[in-house]
Parts: structure tokens; sequence; C-alpha cells
């Protein structure tokens, strides 16, 4: 008896103060201890500190000024991240969607980790399951939990059945009793995983990791090379020490990690602002890898909602046909009876009273029984469903059986309907734009179901459609950036493609019926996806099939959505995003979601991603262009066995203003380049004959003034003048295409130089002294040489950009 009382009213508060709670770490964000961790205890900071102590014991302290680097890297690394975590746990909190639950008789909303064991929680279409539990009550509930088994069929729920979490409810309403919550449910990591932040696998990142790993492996041998050299071939314990230290530490692209992580964390933070939750950082990269963009007409082109339009009673049509598409006897119908325009009410109080009780049905209607409740705010008396069929995208129509009033089904014209004068006029009027809907009359709801029952016409039900004021100008900008949209739509294809014509979409016109594609040819399928635009009655599998077909043609393809169908979608695509309003299972799949439903951010979304991952390709040019040319260098003077051409103080000097300062404002730049494919090879293809002629056109200008009667100070300010010279052309290559702030960045560098070398504080301060002209002419003059055969050889590799 008690177990029947919870069930029929659920917990008391009483019972509520003593249960166990869903209680789960949040895992939108890494803690703070972890985020100190990761940025202070790093190979680099090790290998930099122990350089740094050397220095400080056997060098001066002005060579040591390379450990500042420890300090700013963790600094701002620890500062940017716990910006993006501020964010990220800010909008992951107005993300998640509150649980609709049954205590004390009453239904309520509750935050998810206010749930506790015994709850009775109560489910409708799009609802996700948190919790693991037994089914209590279903109205034609059907779950999918094609999440964690695979297998995308909906399931069909009956009381005693058990649920698990992780999976979503896509058709009917029902209520479940939780069984298991916390870190006891089956599918908790996954229900929590939708917000996490965490640096997952991507090509950018694969990329620098394997960069640093091979770097590593690089300066260990070179490394030990260079010290023995240098304690070999000088008397003088400290510039031994000092030479060896300049040249480990100009190898390791100390400031890459820092910079790339910068520029993951400032566009999850830049995004936030605009009201966008990005639940996982690679996600940053697929927005600047997208060409092909599949928008999900509802929702995203067209706003929440739509408006009751019409209600057109059926007459005069002779060749109605089962959904099966066997003919069946037509319906009598008066003489010269046509298809009438409808008055706000139908003609036939029948009709209406069907509508009314449809559109009644469940507690918790779908965009279309909302908008036919505005009208029909109240079911009927006397219409009691004896048995009903939920709506789902898959069936694309609704239906019950309310006894003595008959079978009424309500869905798609031309899935219900097998030609027939109706079936064309429904045609026509899907033509315009409009949403047409067909109210029939059918002799059993399951013979419908398996197109077994004849079905006859009654009405048919136009809607009208808010199409989004900001679409037209968000989809002209894809078209200019190259990105190729494709609206995949459950409706009628003529109605999609008139809102796509409408908006100016390329290719809007055309518009092909899904249930007319293959499915045993995923190669003809992606064909026919290319060649198209407007794609009608797909079905929620369908749309995973279009991704997954548009991916294997070498598509990186990004998929919006906001209801239960798109949910495979979005979790096969390479970028999901969803909209704020949309169903928790869509945004619980989703690498982004569009808090604020603007379908205008989309833009400033691809936008970002494209920022990132450019400026991140232009930063890794500077850096590792760095490392081989200290690489070259340090290999080069330890088997020749001379000193090394400069001090780590010259260095410093010299990163600051050829990497450091300009990384960090190329890092954040704004930018609309598209990112491709090869990360790796392209940067290797830059850095390599960079770093190597840079090195060359040091040694060269060491040389010839070592040659002569100048000291080791003057020798060093040559090969210094030389190493700024050669890297600042590189900075004027990556830089491009130089606009006006570029412009004064780049031309700042040389100046700041220029400046540092004329002042005697500065110039005493970073052992420089410019005192033998032949030296420095002869300096500049190799620079201009190696200035164009860098040039050329970036060129000949096809990474200078225009």
């Amino acid at each position: 008896m008690d177990g029947l009382i919870s069930v029929a009213h659920g917990l008391t508060s009483e019972q509520v103060a003593s249960a166990k709670a869903n209680h789960i770490p949040r895992r939108s964000s890494r803690s703070l201890s972890a985020i100190l961790r990761a940025n202070v205890f790093t190979l680099f900071n090790l290998v930099i500190g122990v350089l740094w102590a050397l220095i400080l014991i056997f060098g001066e302290w002005q060579d040591g000024l390379f450990g500042l680097v420890i300090v700013a890297n963790a600094l701002i690394g620890i500062i940017q991240e716990l910006r993006a975590k501020r964010t990220l746990d800010r909008l992951a909190v107005v993300n998640e969607a509150p649980v609709r639950v049954r205590r004390d008789g009453e239904e309520r909303e509750i935050h998810p980790r206010d749930v506790v064991l015994g709850d009775l929680i109560l489910l409708g279409p799009g609802d996700r399951l948190l919790v693991d539990g037994e089914v209590a009550r279903s109205d034609g509930l059907e779950i999918d939990e094609s999440l964690l088994t695979g297998e995308a069929d909906p399931v069909h729920k009956q009381p005693g059945d058990q649920v698990l979490s992780g999976s979503f409810a896509v058709a009917g309403s029902g209520a479940f009793v939780a069984t298991r919550v916390g870190t006891d449910a089956y599918a908790a990591k996954l229900a929590e995983e939708a917000s996490k932040f965490h640096l997952a696998h991507s090509e950018l990142r694969a990329g620098v990791a394997n960069f640093i790993k091979y770097i590593t492996w690089l300066v260990i041998p070179i490394g030990a090379l260079l010290i023995y050299s240098q304690l070999h071939n000088s008397a003088d314990l400290r510039t031994a020490v000092t030479g060896a230290v300049a040249g480990i530490v100009t190898m390791i692209p100390e400031g890459l990690v820092l910079m790339t992580s910068i520029a993951f964390a400032v566009g999850v933070v830049r995004l936030g602002r605009r009201q966008c939750l990005v639940q996982e950082l690679p996600a940053i990269e697929g927005l600047a890898r997208v060409d092909v963009l599949c928008l999900d007409k509802t929702g995203t082109l067209t706003a929440g909602g739509m408006d009751l339009d019409e209600v057109l009673p059926v007459g005069g049509d002779d060749d109605h046909r089962l959904a099966g598409g066997t003919p069946v006897p037509a319906i009598p119908q008066p003489a010269g009876a046509t298809l009438a325009p409808a008055s706000p009410q139908p003609a036939g109080a029948t009709a209406g009273e069907a509508l009314a009780a449809l559109a009644n049905l469940d507690d918790h209607p779908n965009a279309t029984a909302e908008a036919i409740r505005a009208r029909y705010p109240a079911a009927p008396g006397g219409w009691t469903a004896r048995s009903a069929v939920p709506f789902s995208s898959a069936r694309k129509w609704s239906g019950a059986d309310f006894g003595e009033h008959g079978a009424w089904v309500l869905g798609a014209p031309d899935v219900l309907l097998r030609g027939g004068a109706c079936l064309d006029r429904a045609t026509e009027l899907a033509a315009t734009g409009t949403r047409v809907l067909a109210l029939c009359r059918t002799g059993s709801l399951a013979g419908t179901e398996r197109g077994e029952a004849e079905v006859e016409p009654v009405a048919l039900i136009t809607l009208k459609q808010r199409i989004r004021p900001d679409a037209r100008e968000t989809l002209g900008y894809f078209a200019e950036q190259g990105v190729t949209v494709k609206i995949i739509s459950g409706d009628n294809p003529l109605a999609v493609s008139a809102i796509a014509t409408g908006l100016g979409i390329p290719g809007g016109e055309r518009s092909i019926d899904a249930r007319t594609l293959p499915h045993d040819d995923p190669a003809r399928l992606g064909e026919l996806l290319d060649a198209h635009t407007v794609f009608g009655r797909v079905s929620p599998r369908q749309k995973r099939e279009f991704v997954t077909a548009l991916q294997a043609r070498g598509h990186t393809v990004a998929m919006t959505g906001d209801g239960v169908n798109d949910v495979l979608a979005l979790k096969d695509a390479d970028l999901g995003i969803a909209m704020g309003a949309g169903s928790p299972a869509t945004k619980a799949v989703a690498q982004v979601v569009l808090l604020d439903n603007k379908f205008a951010t989309l833009p400033h979304v691809v936008g970002e991603g494209r920022r990132v991952l450019a400026n991140i390709e232009r930063v890794s040019n500077l850096f590792l262009t760095k490392t081989f040319y200290a690489i070259v260098l340090s290999l080069m003077v330890g088997l020749a066995g001379m000193e090394f051409p400069f001090a780590p103080r010259h260095s410093t000097m010299t990163n600051a203003l050829v990497i450091g300062i300009p990384a960090f404002f190329l890092a954040l730049a704004p930018t609309l380049e598209r990112s491709e494919p090869g990360f790796v090879p392209r940067v290797l293809r830059f850095a390599v004959p960079a770093g190597v002629l840079c090195a060359a056109a040091v040694l060269v200008s060491f040389w010839a003034a070592h040659s002569g009667t100048s000291t080791l100070l003057e020798d060093q300010t040559a090969a210094v003048i030389t190493l700024f010279l050669t890297t600042w052309w590189v900075l004027v290559l990556i830089a491009r295409p130089l606009n006006w702030w570029r412009v004064v960045l780049v031309g700042a560098m040389p100046v700041l130089f220029a400046a540092g070398m004329a002042v005697p504080f500065v110039r005493e301060f970073f052992a420089l002294e410019p005192g033998d002209l032949s030296n420095d002419l002869t300096a500049v003059g190799i620079s201009i040489m190696a200035a164009l055969m860098i040039s050329a050889a970036v060129k000949l590799a096809g990474t200078l950009r225009p």
C-alpha cells in the first residue's frame, strides 16, 4: 500500500530529507589544485629551472632572465584557465535542465542534484534520464538508449521495465522511480560529461605534443654535446656554462604550450560572453575546420513555436488510400463539395472536437500541439482516449482512439495519405512554405501504424512558421566563408524548399524527399548530398546517415538541432551545436550550446574557432623556427668545438622582441582563415628551412667577426644583430597578410631593438657592444641575403602567405 501511495503521490518531504541525494562532483572544469599543478609542474619548467640554477651559480644574474619565463608562463596560464573555469562553471549551471518530479502529490521542478533515491521522476519527449530507475507509468513511453547500446531504435517501456541514465525519452510520457542515484547510476559519468572542461584529443594538441616529444629527445643528446664542447674548448668555466645554457634554453619552445592554452581559454571566454557554452575545448578546433553545416529547419531557421493558420475541411476526394498504399472505398461527400477556406473554427463540429481532443492529450505538448491548443485550449467533454500513439519523428503522426467518437490521427499528409485531391491540395499548400497536417479518421491505430487501416482525411491544418529575423544574414555569412549549408528537415520537402528559397540559400529550389534516397549505397548517398541542398521527410536515423556519408567524402560536418530527433546526428557530427531551448538530450550530446537560442551567434562561433587555429599555427611557426635554429646552431657549434655565438641574455632579448611579444598579440588576433588538415606538416615545411637558414646566417656572421681583431663581446653583438634581423623577417612572413595593426606590431620590434642598442644602460645590461662597424655592416648584409633565401625556401615549400 505504501508503495502504491509513493507511485501515485511521490515522496513526502520527510522521506526526501532522509533519502540519498544525487550528488555527483561537477566536472565542468578542473579544480584549482589541478590547474596549479598543470601550469607549474611541467617538464619545461623543470628543465628551465635547472638551467636557471646553473646560471645563478656559475654565471651572471642578467643571463638568468630566461628563468622569469617560468613565472610568466605559470601566472598567465593559471589566470587564463581560471577565467575559462569561471565562465564554464557559470554557463554549465545555466545549461542544466531542471528535473520534473512528483512530491507530496504535486509536480515540481528541481535541480538535478536535488533528486533523491525513490523520487518519482516524470518524463516527456526530449527529457534526459539522469538516474537509473523502474518505470511506474507509461503512456506510449519510448526511450532511446542509443548512447548506451548503440541501437538507434527506440524501446517501448511498460511499468516495471528498467531505465538507465544516459538515455532519453523520444515519444510519449510516463514516470519512473529512481533506484540508483549519484555515482551508483549506470551512466553517471556520461550524464555529467556534457559540461566537462577537458583537453581531449585534437589534431592541434596532438601536433604540439608531438613537437614537444621529438624536441625533448633531440635536446638531450645535442645539449650533452654542447655542454661537452663548451667545457672542453673554454678555459673559463663561467663562459662555458653560459654558452651551453644559452643553446639549450633556446631549443625549448617554452611558450608554445602556453600560447595554445591561452588561445583555447580566451576562445572559451569570448564565446561565453555571447552565451555560447563550449562543452569540450577541442570543439574550438572543430569550429575552424567546418566546411559543411547541416541545419535542422525547425528551431534553427525558424523560431520556436508556430501559429495555427487555417483548418480546411475536406470534400470531393474520390481516391483515398491506405497508409500502406492499398485503395479503399471513398467516403461519400456532398455533390459539389470542395476544399473551402476555413473560418476560425472547422466547418464540421466533429473535426473541431477531434482536433481539440488530440491537441490536449499530452500534458507536455510539442510545438504543433501548442499552436493548436492556443485556439482549442481544452478537450471537448466526453472525448476520453482509450489508447493513444504519441508523436515521434520517425512515424510523423500521432493519434488516439476516443471510443464512440472513433479513432483519429494527425500528421504529415504525404505519410498518412497516398494520392487523391486532398494530398494534391496539401502539396500545393506546402509549396508556399506553409506547414500542413492532415486530420484523418482511421479504422485502427495499430493498423494505421502497420499501414493496414483505412484512413479518411477530414481536414487539412495549416500552420505559420516564424522565420528567424537573423537567418538570412547568418546564411549569407556562411556562403561568403565557403561553408556549404544543407537543410535537413522532417517536414515536407516542398515546404522546406520554399523557406530555403525565401532565405536565398543557393540551390534551395531543388529539394529531395529523403524517403527516395538509397539506404544501402553510402557512396551514392554521399553524391546526392553533395549535389543537393534541401532534404525533407528525413528520419532521425537518416540524419545520422547523412552526417556519416558527408564525412566519408572528406567533409568536416557541423550539425545544428534542438529536438530529440537530432540527437544521433549531433552525436556523430564533427561538431554538434544545440539550441539552449532544445531538449535536455540534445544539449547533453552537443559540443556547443547556444544558450540564448540566437542563430546569429553561429558566425561568431565559427569565427572564434578559425581565429584560434589559424593563430596557433602562426605562433607555432614562430616558436619552432626558434627551436630549429637553436638545434642546428647547437649541433654545429658542438661539432666544430667553437664558442656559442651569444649568451642567454642575448637570446632573451631577441626572443622577447621577435617571438614573445608578437606571439601574444598574434595568438589573440581576429582572422577568417579556415583551418585545413595537415597542421604538423605545414609547420615543419616552414620552420625547418627558416630555422636552418637563420642558424647558418648567425654562424657565418659570428665566424666572420671572430676571425678579425674584434673582442668576443663585439663578435657576439654581430651574431645577435644577424639573429634578430633574420628572425624578425620570419615574423614579417608569418604576420602576413599585413594590416595596419600588424604593420605597427612588426615595425615596433626593430625600433625597440635599435633603442636597446642605443641606450647605454640597456646596452650594458644585455651585454651588447656595437663598436666594430665592419662587423655590424657585415651582419646586416648576411641578414639580408638570409632573408631572401628564407622567403624563397618557404615559398617553394608552399607555406608563404600572400
